[in-house]
C-alpha cells in the first residue's frame, strides 16, 4: 500500500515532464506551423538545421558560453568562498551581498544593466564615450555582444556559487585546516591540498549543473540582444524560440530543443558515472 503514495508524484511528473518531452520529440520529425495539420517529415528538420549557418553559430556560442561559465564564476566563487572561510567577521554580511543578485528577477537585472551600464544615453558606457574615451557598447558590436551578455549573467550567477561552495567548505574537518596552518601552508597550498579535495563532489555537481544551465540560457540573451546583432549572440534556446514564434517552424524548433537536451543528458551521464565511481571507492 505504501507504494500508492508515489502515484501522485509520478502522475505530476508524467503530465508536466514526460508528456511535453514526448510531444517535443515527436514534433521534431514533423513539419508544422502551429496552425495547420502536422506533416511527417522524417529527418528533414535535422537536415535543415545542419545546413543552417545560424544554427552552427548558435551552437558555437553555447559552447563558448559554457567554457566561460565553467571557468570564471567557478573560480570567483571558490576564491571568495575560501576567503570567507578564513575570516572570522563579516561572513553573513558578505554572503548576503554576494547572494543578492541571484534573488533579483533576471528580467529586472537585464533591464538595469541595459539602462545603467550599456545604454549610450543613460549608461556608464555612454558617459565614458562623452568623455572622449574610445569605448563602444559591447552589445552593438558583433564580436563582443555575446561577452557583453555573459558579463551580466556572470554578475548574476557567481555569488550563488560562492554561497554553495562556502557551505561545502564549512563541512571540511576543522582539524585538517588547523593542521595545514600549523604546518605553515600558504593560502594557495591550503586550497590545493585541503579545501578543494574536501569539496570535490560539490564542485563536480556545480560544474555539471553549469553545463546544463549554460545550454538553457535564454532570458539575458533575449532581453539584451535578442540574438543580435547579426545573430552574433544567438544561442540554441533563442534560435528555438525564433523558429517557433517568428518563422512558425515548430518542427525545427523542436529539433533544436532536442539538441539542447542531448548536451544536458551528456552532462548528466558523466555526473552519474562520477558519482558511481566515488560510491564504489
Amino acid at each position: 500500500m505504501h507504494r500508492l503514495y508515489i502515484l501522485p508524484t509520478l502522475a505530476i511528473n508524467a503530465i508536466i515532464i514526460l508528456v511535453p518531452a514526448m510531444l517535443t520529440v515527436t514534433l521534431a520529425f514533423f513539419q508544422w506551423d502551429g496552425i495547420s495539420a502536422p506533416v511527417f517529415a522524417g529527418l528533414d528538420n535535422f537536415r535543415a538545421l545542419s545546413d543552417d549557418g545560424v544554427f552552427w553559430n548558435a551552437l558555437t556560442n553555447n559552447l563558448i558560453w559554457t567554457a566561460i561559465f565553467l571557468i570564471v564564476p567557478v573560480a570567483m566563487g571558490l576564491l571568495a568562498a575560501t576567503m570567507l572561510l578564513l575570516v572570522d567577521r563579516g561572513r553573513t554580511f558578505f554572503q548576503v551581498v554576494y547572494f543578492l543578485p541571484v534573488i533579483i528577477a533576471t528580467a529586472i537585472t537585464a533591464r538595469v544593466w541595459q539602462g545603467m551600464i550599456y545604454s549610450p544615453v543613460t549608461g556608464v558606457f555612454g558617459l565614458l564615450q562623452h568623455t572622449g574615451l574610445p569605448i563602444t557598447n559591447p552589445l552593438s558590436q558583433p564580436s563582443m555582444a555575446l561577452f557583453g551578455v555573459a558579463a551580466v549573467d556572470l554578475w548574476h550567477w557567481w555569488g550563488f556559487l560562492c554561497v554553495i561552495f562556502f557551505a561545502a567548505l564549512r563541512q571540511v574537518p576543522q582539524e585538517q585546516i588547523e593542521a595545514a596552518r600549523l604546518e605553515g601552508a600558504t593560502f594557495w597550498q591550503m586550497m590545493r591540498y585541503v579545501l578543494l579535495p574536501g569539496i570535490r563532489p560539490t564542485i563536480t555537481l556545480m560544474m555539471i549543473m553549469t553545463v546544463i544551465w549554460s545550454f538553457l540560457v535564454f532570458d539575458f540573451v533575449y532581453i539584451l540582444t535578442q540574438g543580435g546583432p547579426a545573430f552574433s549572440s544567438e544561442v540554441l534556446s533563442t534560435l528555438a524560440y525564433r523558429k517557433a514564434f517568428y518563422d512558425l517552424n515548430v518542427g525545427q524548433a523542436a529539433a533544436t530543443s532536442l539538441v539542447i537536451s542531448v548536451f544536458g543528458l551528456i552532462a548528466t551521464y558523466f555526473y552519474i558515472r562520477i558519482q558511481s565511481k566515488e560510491t564504489e571507492q
